[in-house]
């Protein structure tokens, strides 16, 4: 499939989910109260910002404007938190999830039409990176405290999954 009609069954798709949604609350109002949205807070321009970048990319054909949409509505989730929490001292290891940001991008770019092994390779690599530096940096400055008395064992599953990671990409090399 081409890469703008990709892209146009993409954007498709997504306005009958939206209206769909939209009539069968109409219909049924009880329906709203399954999905709870967040409070509209000042971070959610940031979100919103980020999803009218996918729609612009979406709408002129240009899947690769999903790298810039995914970071900026990361960022706007990122603000999200710290602002809901009150914790900004988050930012010392939440930073490090800006380049798995990328990497969804990356990857949502070749579903919607780029060239869809290099974007999966690139996009993967990037999370995993990503995954490796919250590691390192979430652990120097505390941020398994949230797990109460399992915080010491965070890292070492991440590191379990990480090493789980680089098995099945030795594999998935062979063939």
């Amino acid at each position: 499939m081409e890469k703008k009609s990709r892209t146009q069954l993409v954007l498709g798709i997504l306005l009958i989910l939206v209206a769909a949604w939209l009539i069968a609350t109409r219909l049924q109002p009880d329906l709203a109260d399954l999905i709870k949205l967040p409070a509209f807070d000042w971070p959610m321009w940031v979100v919103l910002t980020g999803a009218g970048l996918l729609v612009l990319g979406l709408l002129v054909g240009a899947p690769g404007m999903a790298v810039p949409a995914c970071i900026v509505a990361g960022i706007g989730g990122i603000l999200y938190y710290c602002d809901l929490t009150g914790n900004w001292g988050a930012w010392t290891y939440l930073w490090t999830l800006i380049p798995g940001f990328a990497g969804i991008g990356t990857l949502l770019a070749g579903l919607l039409g780029e060239d869809l092994k290099r974007s999966l390779r690139d996009g993967f690599n990037q999370l995993v990176f990503s995954a490796i530096m919250f590691v390192i940096f979430g652990t120097f400055f505390d941020a398994w405290a949230i797990f109460g008395g399992y915080s010491a064992y965070v890292p070492i599953a991440l590191l379990f999954l990480l090493g789980i990671w680089l098995v099945v990409r030795g594999f998935l090399r062979r063939k």
